[in-house]
């Protein structure tokens, strides 16, 4: 059975993409939150960072043990449907084969046609097929949970430092209203990065991305209040 990788799919890729995106915003919304709700219950500028500061490595390393539980379970589910193709192959051969050609069937390949290329095809590379035609699976190219966890952990760290920093070094009577400017450039640049990625609308998932920003920052700030 051939099952070496040579070079990593555009799935492979886009799963630690994907992962780093995710984890940049969370860290954006969760660090900023944190600052707004403690700033407002506190003016002492060390418990502020504190705060801030171990929010931002609890949701580096919880977003990149989600990341890392959630694409183990997609990576075993391929290795799975990999198994039950290559036993099918060995005691159902033709089932395979009928498979394939209903792949090629449906999508408006005439009968003789598509037997012919099911026929082919499984004298040349039958279980890549059948898990390619019913699957979209590559044979031996799985996600990696390490990719997505480590993505997922650095891009978060990231996120959340943009937050952090701005209000860290800017002088205590400006530091919200730039802890507020670098928080909006921040999940604008993530939801640029996001739109691209899904190739969607960049100007929507920009504006979306600032306004659950703001909307964070407002909320957190508010509860701030009560204590």
């Amino acid at each position: 059975m051939k099952n070496v990788k040579t070079h990593q799919t555009m799935e492979e890729r886009l799963n630690a993409i994907r992962a780093g995106v995710l984890g940049s915003n969370d860290g954006i919304l969760t660090v900023v939150g944190v600052l707004f709700s403690v700033g407002a219950a506190t003016t002492n500028q060390f418990t502020i960072l504190i705060a801030g500061l171990a929010d931002l490595l609890a949701c580096a390393l919880s977003m990149a043990s989600g990341e890392y539980a959630s694409v183990s379970s997609q990576a075993d589910a391929e290795k799975v449907v990999v198994d039950l193709e290559t036993q099918r192959l060995r005691v159902d051969p033709d089932g395979v084969a009928t498979d394939i050609r209903q792949f090629y069937l449906d999508r408006g390949v005439s009968e003789a046609t598509a037997a012919e290329i099911a026929t082919e095809l499984m004298a040349k590379s039958p279980l890549e097929t059948i898990l390619s035609t019913k699957y979209n699976v590559q044979l031996g190219h799985y996600v990696s949970p390490w990719a997505a966890a480590f993505s997922s952990l650095f891009c978060a760290a990231i996120g959340g430092a943009f937050p952090l920093l701005a209000l860290y070094f800017s002088p205590v009577r400006w530091q919200f209203w730039a802890t507020i400017l670098a928080t909006t450039v921040a999940v604008a640049l993530t939801g640029y990065l996001s739109a691209l990625i899904g190739k969607g609308f960049a100007s929507r998932a920009v504006k979306r991305n600032v306004v659950i920003g703001l909307l964070t920052i407002a909320i957190h700030y508010t509860i701030g209040l009560f204590f």
